[in-house]
């Protein structure tokens, strides 16, 4: 009878992992969380951009975002099997305004970093630490170089592809996804780029921020 409690425990512990449920209100840019989860401090194929950004609170999301962010690296894990990828900022536990960002309010947006590769053609992760902004600062040239590091298209169109069909899959999608429209038309010119253009709202309008080290996300998931 003991054995079969034990069993039982190991087998219900995964979905107790995943069991918290998120509410969003209002608007990426005037709204909260209720519930919100952290994104897990990496995996097989990502990391987190900062230790010292996650203590301090930052890597908060909706339960269904963190759902859909970690079955898309898993996709990636198949489909990219040599590219690593490095999410960002996303937001509070409770949500509210999150300085500097503008949006990043309700849990539904997510900051991810360029994915890069190096001299050799090897994928590797922007640097992020508190010397450039933890990865902010960083601004690519106009060849799409950063030191010896260049912009992986392939890699970031393929992250945009599976974040759009694992949103699907949860039975949600994208609202829009915002990356620096002068570096827009090389991913449409990836395998991926019908894809995007069929499926992807790429925000037209350049930002305060240029948003060529990092892209943003906006979840289209109901808040209330």
């Amino acid at each position: 009878m003991l054995m079969r409690y034990i069993l039982l425990a190991i087998l219900s512990f995964p979905v107790m992992l995943h069991a918290e449920t998120s509410t969003c209100y209002g608007t990426t840019a005037n709204g909260s969380l209720s519930g919100g989860v952290q994104l897990p401090s990496e995996g097989s194929n990502y990391v987190g951009y900062s230790s010292i950004a996650r203590l301090a609170g930052r890597t908060y999301v909706h339960s269904e975002v963190r759902d859909i962010v970690v079955s898309a690296y898993v996709q990636l894990e198949k489909e990219q099997p040599d590219k690593v990828y490095k999410y960002a900022e996303t937001g509070f536990k409770e949500g509210g305004q999150f300085k500097p960002h503008k949006t990043h309010r309700n849990g539904l947006s997510v900051d991810f970093m360029t994915p890069v590769v190096d001299g050799n053609g090897k994928s590797v992760h922007l640097p992020t630490n508190p010397l450039n902004k933890f990865g902010y600062n960083i601004e690519f040239d106009g060849s799409d170089h950063f030191d010896e590091m260049h912009i992986d298209y392939e890699a970031l169109a393929a992250h945009i592809v599976a974040l759009d069909q694992q949103a699907k899959a949860h039975g949600h999608g994208l609202w829009r996804v915002i990356f620096d429209p002068a570096l827009q038309p090389n991913l449409l010119d990836t395998k991926y780029g019908q894809y995007l253009k069929d499926n992807i709202q790429f925000s037209k309008k350049r930002s305060w921020v240029r948003h060529d080290e990092h892209y943003h996300v906006d979840f289209a998931i109901p808040c209330e």
